[in-house]
């Protein structure tokens, strides 16, 4: 599988998913159930960049040349955390 692919453009599913979900109208889905799938796509996708970055640190450690892509992963999989953060701090 292309790296590209492998390391960013599946784990690019968790941001769109939880953008997708924070922008539905809330005639749709009801404010709580919007507010609980966010929340939980958001600790799914911490929980996933927690995973991605012990693995890009483990490949450091042992010279591992993908080590890299790892980390791009785990930022990646983070931003949906990051934004749920930034909502509340605004609100």
């Amino acid at each position: 599988m292309n790296r590209i692919i492998r390391f960013l453009a599946l784990p690019s599913f968790v941001p769109i998913f939880f953008f997708a979900v924070a922008s539905t109208p809330v005639e749709l889905l009801g404010c709580r159930n919007r507010g609980l799938l966010a929340v939980m796509i958001a600790l799914a996708g911490a929980l996933a960049a927690l995973g991605a970055a012990i693995m890009g640190t483990k490949g450091k450690i042992q010279r591992d040349p993908q080590a890299h892509w790892w980390a791009i992963s785990a930022i990646v999989l983070a931003i949906p955390a990051v934004a749920i953060i930034l909502i509340a701090y605004r609100e």
